[in-house]
């Protein structure tokens, strides 16, 4: 198992080595990877790709996938290439993509067509304020507060 992802992560089966894989007909996300640095550092992965699927044996894996000639390329040879998956628990579809976007936030694999980011902006939360409150407004990528009253910072 690994743990890939934000905070505590998403516990992922695998890391797989790709070209033995044999894909079962479950509905889950899934994320590519390689050893970058295999001598060295044997425990770590780079994640080059990731994709979710309402059915892995129906993904094309391991290397008929539409992707599969970049994974190759970024590993160096298909035999440095694995897999790991999530099958979210009670997620439908819509929560995969969500775990998928999350991990592509993160990790920028080079793989992938799409990339998502991951930072806030100000507008999606804003500011407000409450009869019973001083305003309030989200911290920022910088980890500041708006100043409190009278100009001083506010307390966290």
């Amino acid at each position: 198992m690994i743990r890939l992802g934000s905070l505590a992560g998403y516990p992922f089966e695998g890391p797989r080595l790709l070209a033995g894989w044999t894909p079962p007909a479950a509905a889950a996300v899934y994320a590519i990877a390689y050893k970058p640095d295999p001598d060295r550092k044997p425990e770590q992965y780079a994640v080059i790709y990731v994709g979710h699927s309402d059915d892995l044996s129906a993904e094309r894996f391991p290397f008929q996938h539409p992707r599969s000639a970049c994974w190759i390329r970024r590993a160096g040879s298909k035999w440095k290439v694995y897999v790991c998956t999530y099958e979210v628990p009670g997620g439908g579809r819509p929560h995969r993509e969500q775990v998928a976007r999350e991990l592509t936030a993160i990790y920028r694999p080079s793989c992938n067509d799409q990339q998502f980011e991951q930072a806030w902006k100000e507008e999606w939360i804003g500011e407000y304020s409450a009869p019973t409150t001083a305003p309030v407004a989200r911290r920022g990528p910088d980890q500041t507060r708006p100043p409190g009253p009278g100009g001083q910072p506010a307390s966290a």
